[in-house]
């Protein structure tokens, strides 16, 4: 008997105990197994799918980093062409001591320059202030020309002052005599009066409108009702004595004041006539009356007047009233005493031709230090 066998009555116990059936164990191993499996296979589907995930991930951030250095590519390839087009323009530039004796040039150059700017805005100041000094000639002699040719005081008086503002614009003290003898010519001029001669043309006007209606006016008697000298007798009512009387009392009159200037009465063609001589005296008035012409003026008045006595009755309202008129406009002056201003020009005149040599002289030793800058600057 080996050492391994258990004794007979150890093994006794374990024949008696009562056998269990194994198939319900099996059973519920196969379950958990097929449940095992099942859950194995949902991880792996899982895994699967993240790694599928995962791979697409890779593939979107490989392409998007292949771009990105196809980007950095064409960027290093822009570069490497911007670089040398640098290098080939550095290649070209000059060196340093030329840049530095071009830079010495530039400086030179803008220093020159700025002097002849300078001495342009000179001349040109110089010769805007001739300009005006001209100018102001000329409004002396478009004064001189308005008060010697149309006697118009508020024309010449307007450029006498401009001629004066162009003056003062130049504070020169050399102008002190010019701008005396202006100030004594502005103060004579204002107390001069302007004759109104547009105001006498339109009046005049007036009146030769009115000719056309002046007419002559014939007597005529004016019944009072009683009977002449008492013909009729009273209280027998009209006589036929009466009513002839009053049938002829018509056609003429007894005057007993026959001392008056007794003129014949104007009409048909007479008449016309006689409005036209008048019409072409008032407006041969109205021309001397524009242009300053007091013979004239007077002359056509004197005439108007004289036909108007002459051919139409002074009773008449109208004609009278045009006599006062023609005698109230015969008292307005057409022309005026201007004063001269032949001594303020010539006194303008000198001080221009004055002011021309102080400056002529002042340029002359300027202009030698210039030749002699630029004979040196030309080596």
């Amino acid at each position: 008997m080996s050492e391994t066998a258990l004794p007979k009555d150890e093994v006794q116990p374990v024949s008696e105990a009562p056998v269990v059936p194994t198939a319900p164990t099996v059973e519920r191993r196969g379950n958990g197994l097929a449940i095992l499996a099942l859950l194995l296979g949902a991880a792996g589907i899982a895994v699967g799918g993240w790694g599928i995930w995962q791979v697409r991930s890779l593939q979107a951030n490989n392409q998007q980093q292949l771009s990105q250095l196809q980007a950095l590519g064409d960027q290093a390839q822009s570069f490497k062409l911007s670089e040398q087009r640098l290098s080939t323009r550095l290649e070209q530039l000059p060196a340093a001591d030329e840049l530095e004796d071009r830079r010495r040039l530039v400086a030179q150059l803008q220093g020159d320059q700025q002097r002849l700017s300078q001495r342009l805005e000179t001349v040109l100041g110089a010769s805007r202030k001739d300009w005006r000094l001209a100018e102001a000639e000329h409004l002396l002699r478009l004064a001189s020309l308005r008060l010697s040719a149309l006697q118009d005081i508020s024309s010449a008086q307007a450029l006498v002052q401009g001629a004066d503002d162009i003056l003062r614009e130049q504070n020169d003290p050399g102008a002190f005599a010019a701008r005396e003898q202006l100030a004594k010519t502005l103060a004579a001029l204002r107390s001069t009066e302007q004759p109104d001669r547009t105001g006498l043309f339109l009046q005049l006007g007036a009146l030769r409108d009115q000719v056309l209606e002046l007419s002559a006016v014939a007597p005529e008697y004016k019944d009072r009702g009683d009977s002449l000298l008492g013909l009729t007798a009273d209280g027998d009512g009209a006589s036929r004595w009466a009513q002839w009387w009053d049938q002829i009392s018509r056609y003429f009159r007894i005057d007993f004041n026959a001392d008056k200037n007794i003129r014949p009465l104007l009409a048909g063609q007479g008449l016309t006539q006689v409005r036209l001589a008048l019409s072409l005296a008032l407006e041969q008035a109205q021309w001397a009356a524009l242009n300053g012409q007091a013979p004239v003026y007077t002359q056509a008045l004197t005439e108007a007047r004289d036909v108007l006595t002459s051919h139409f009755n002074q009773d008449n309202p109208q004609s009278k009233l045009m006599l006062q008129r023609l005698a109230e406009l015969s008292k307005q002056p057409v022309t005026v005493a201007t004063p001269d201003l032949t001594k303020t020009l010539s006194t303008v005149q000198a001080y221009l031709e004055r002011r021309n040599l102080s400056v002529e002289e002042s340029v002359k030793p300027v202009a030698k230090p210039a030749a002699n800058t630029a004979q040196e600057t030309s080596p």
